[in-house]
């Protein structure tokens, strides 16, 4: 299954909330506030869905929220029910701490995509070395930092710009000057402000 590269806000409307695909855009331009309805025909009308059309729901508002693949999805649920612990919360907390979503969370983009392309494109260190691989797993204590060679490029000149206006989550601690953060713990489940409900996804996988 390829990565979905169309309008996001085509998946917002699909389930009828902001996902917040798209970051600060969703709040202060977003298409769901001016076309609710469901993308398609104008007649198509949302129908009331099964306990098992619910599961499949939440499963895939968690994949979109986080940009992750449903190989990738079943592995991070596997990798959960094996830890200690409650299998929805180290879900949430295995996918909050990619290094994407790290990148995300520190003001360094304005969304996941962005924060995606940042990493992608090795503008972002960790712990001292360039990574280029957005799934990869941060753990309390990491260092996340720019690259040197790409403070002139117009991406930094941008996320340095619009750091003032970014609050970090309270898992994280910013240097915005000198534009480097660091993960302070894992993420308490009850600050992630999810649009979905891990329990659910855990009994779509449960059966």
């Amino acid at each position: 299954m390829a990565r979905y590269t169309g309008p996001v806000c085509r998946i917002c409307r699909r389930y009828g909330e902001k996902l917040m695909l798209k970051g600060d855009k969703c709040v202060t331009k977003c298409t769901l506030d001016k076309r609710p309805q469901p993308p398609g025909t104008a007649q198509q009308r949302r129908r009331k869905l099964s306990d098992r059309a619910l599961q499949l729901r939440e499963k895939q508002k968690a994949r979109h929220s986080y940009g992750v693949l449903e190989k990738q999805f079943v592995r991070y649920y596997e990798k959960a029910v094996r830890q200690p612990g409650v299998t929805g919360e180290n879900l949430v907390r295995m996918l909050e701490m990619r290094l994407d979503n790290v990148v995300h969370k520190m003001g360094f983009a304005d969304s996941l995509r962005q924060a995606r392309q940042i990493v992608r494109h090795g503008h972002i260190m960790l712990n001292g070395r360039k990574t280029n691989i957005p799934s990869a797993a941060t753990k309390a204590g990491d260092v996340i930092a720019w690259n040197p060679n790409s403070k002139k490029s117009e991406m930094f000149k941008f996320a340095q710009a619009n750091m003032q206006s970014k609050r970090a989550p309270s898992w994280l601690n910013v240097d915005a000057g000198a534009m480097t953060g660091r993960v302070v713990t894992p993420p308490p489940v009850s600050d992630v402000p999810g649009t979905f409900d891990p329990a659910v996804i855990v009994e779509f996988y449960s059966r």
